[in-house]
C-alpha cells in the first residue's frame, strides 16, 4: 500500500497547501488518493477532501489506540493508488515528552516514509544542520525527501540544494516559490474552511499548478512505494441496512465540522441522513432526531438570526421532545443569543444561556470526560469511565441556571464551565467538546438508540 506522510519542521510551514497541491496533482493524473489528517481537525480535512475527491480521514492518538490507527489507515487506504497523510505541527511535536503521539511516531506506526516541508525564508546553508538533526534524532523515522517552500528565487534555491547535497543524503524533491494566490485565509480557529471559501476550487487549482511545476511528482511516487505492506487485508463492509429513523444534520457555511466516519456509522446503524441549511431552509426536514455539529456560527450569525422561521421551528420541535445532539457551534446556535465583536444576534433559544465570543480561546485541546449518569443516552463500559474528546472554542455559555444538569464532569479541558460539559435540556444534549465514534466512545449507537426509544415510545413527540 503506497503511502507518504507530509510533515514540517514546525506549524505554519505551508504543509497544508503543499499537501493540497500534491493531492490535486495526483488526482489530475487519474490516481485515487486517500488523504488522512493527523489529530483532531475538521478544517484541513475539508480542503484535502476537495483536493483529492475522496473523504479525508483523521488519525488521532488521543481518541484511537495505536492498533486502531493502523487498522483504520489500512481499511480506508486499501484500494487507493496512494495514501497521503498530512501531519500537524512539526514532525517531532506532541504532548508526550517521549514523542509517542508525534507525527514521527505515526509514520513509524504506519510504516510510511516522511517528506519534510521546510519554510526556507531567511535560510541558506543553515538548512543542512537542521536536516542533519532531524534525520539523526530518530533513525527509525525514514525522512525520504525534502520540499523546499517559500523559496526566494533560483539563486536562493541553488544555495539550499547545494548545502543539502553536500552535507546530507536527503534528496530535494521540490522547490516551491512564493505564491500569494495559494495562501488560504486564516481566522481564530485556523484556516477558513473550504465550505465557506468561495474561491476554494480556484485556490486548489493554483496549488496543483505550482506543485506540478515545482515538485517531482514521479519522485514522490517512488518514495510512497517505500511504505510497508499492511499486515492483513480488510474485511469488506456489509451492505447498508434499511433505514428506520431519519436524522436531520445541519450542513452549510455555518456548520461543517463532522467526522465522515461518524456520519457513516449513523448510516450503518440504520439512520438516514437528511442535510439541511440553517441559513436558508425555513423548516427542519421530516426527522426523528437532530444533529448540529461545530463550525463558525459567529461568522454567519446575522444570516442565522435572519432565518427566524427555522429558528422558531427548531425551538418548537425541541420543546416538543425531538431528540437532539449539538456540538460547540451547534450549542451556540441553540442558545438564546450569540455575541461577537460587539454585535448580539438572536439564536434558537432552545437552551438557557447566551453564547459570547472572546478574543482568546476559552477551551482548547484534548479533553477527558467522566459521565455523570444524567445523560438521556448514557455511556457504558470503558467509555463510562473516561471519554476522550477535544475542544477548540473562543465562546463561553453565560447566564446558565444554577441547577443545570450536565452529562459529563471535565477531568481535563474546560467544557462549558471548567467543571462540566454536556448541558441537558429535555431530550437535547449540547456540548462544547467534539466526540468521535471510535476508541470505545460509541456515541452514535447510544444516540440513535435514544432516538428510536423516543420515536416508538412517546406518541406525543412531533416528527414533522
Amino acid at each position: 500500500m503506497n503511502g507518504v506522510l507530509i510533515s514540517a519542521l514546525h506549524k505554519s510551514s505551508g504543509k497544508t497547501t503543499i499537501s493540497l497541491g500534491v493531492a490535486a496533482a495526483l488526482s489530475a493524473r487519474g490516481l485515487k488518493v486517500q488523504s488522512f489528517k493527523k489529530g483532531p481537525d475538521y478544517i484541513d480535512p475539508m480542503w484535502l477532501a476537495l483536493a483529492s475527491g475522496q473523504r479525508c480521514r483523521n488519525l488521532d492518538f488521543h481518541t484511537m489506540k495505536p492498533a486502531d490507527i493502523s487498522d483504520f489507515y489500512r481499511d480506508h487506504g486499501e484500494g487507493a493508488d496512494m495514501s497521503l497523510v498530512e501531519g500537524n505541527k512539526g514532525l517531532f511535536d506532541g504532548v508526550d515528552v517521549a514523542g509517542m503521539d508525534s507525527n514521527a511516531q505515526l509514520a513509524k506506526l504506519l510504516g510510511v516514509p516522511v517528506v519534510l516541508v521546510v519554510d526556507t525564508r531567511g535560510m541558506t546553508r543553515g538548512i543542512a544542520p537542521v536536516i542533519q538533526g532531524y534525520t539523526g534524532f530518530d533513525t527509525d523515522v525514514s525522512i525520504a525527501g525534502v520540499i523546499l517552500n517559500q523559496v526566494g528565487g533560483p539563486r536562493h534555491e541553488s544555495k539550499l540544494r547545494a548545502a543539502l547535497e553536500h552535507y546530507t543524503d536527503v534528496p530535494v524533491i521540490g522547490a516551491v516559490g512564493r505564491h500569494p494566490e495559494m495562501e488560504i485565509a486564516e481566522r481564530h480557529l485556523g484556516l477558513v474552511p473550504a465550505n465557506e471559501a468561495s474561491e476554494a476550487v480556484t485556490l486548489i487549482e493554483h496549488a496543483r499548478v505550482a506543485i506540478e511545476q515545482s515538485v517531482d511528482i514521479g519522485g514522490l511516487g517512488v518514495i510512497a512505494c517505500m511504505a510497508d505492506e499492511p499486515a492483513k487485508l480488510t474485511t469488506p463492509l456489509a451492505a447498508l441496512p434499511a433505514a428506520d429513523i431519519r436524522i436531520a444534520v445541519a450542513r452549510d457555511a455555518a456548520f461543517g465540522f463532522y467526522y465522515p466516519d461518524d456520519l457513516e456509522a449513523m448510516r450503518r446503524a440504520g439512520a438516514e441522513i437528511l442535510p439541511f441549511d440553517a441559513l436558508r431552509d425555513a423548516h427542519l426536514p421530516d426527522c426523528d432526531g437532530l444533529f448540529i455539529g461545530g463550525g463558525f456560527p459567529e461568522t454567519q450569525a446575522a444570516g442565522l438570526a435572519a432565518n427566524a422561521q427555522l429558528r422558531g421551528d427548531i425551538r418548537r420541535r425541541l420543546s416538543a421532545g425531538l431528540p437532539a445532539y449539538a456540538e460547540c457551534g451547534g450549542l451556540m446556535y441553540l442558545s438564546g443569543s450569540l455575541t461577537w465583536q460587539g454585535e448580539r444576534h438572536e439564536m434558537v433559544g432552545a437552551i438557557p444561556g447566551e453564547a459570547v465570543m472572546h478574543k482568546t480561546p476559552v477551551g482548547r485541546g484534548y479533553v477527558r470526560l467522566q459521565p455523570t449518569g444524567l445523560s438521556p443516552w448514557p455511556a457504558n463500559g470503558a467509555s463510562a469511565r473516561n471519554i476522550a474528546a477535544h475542544e477548540f472554542h473562543y465562546a463561553s455559555l453565560e447566564g446558565l441556571p444554577a441547577n443545570s444538569d450536565f452529562a459529563f464532569r471535565v477531568t481535563r479541558g474546560y467544557g462549558i464551565d471548567g467543571l462540566h460539559d454536556g448541558l441537558i435540556v429535555g431530550n437535547t444534549l449540547a456540548t462544547f467538546s467534539h466526540h468521535r465514534n471510535i476508541g470505545g466512545n460509541d456515541w452514535v449507537r447510544r444516540f440513535l438508540a435514544f432516538v428510536r426509544q423516543i420515536k416508538t415510545g412517546n406518541d406525543g413527540i412531533e416528527t414533522a
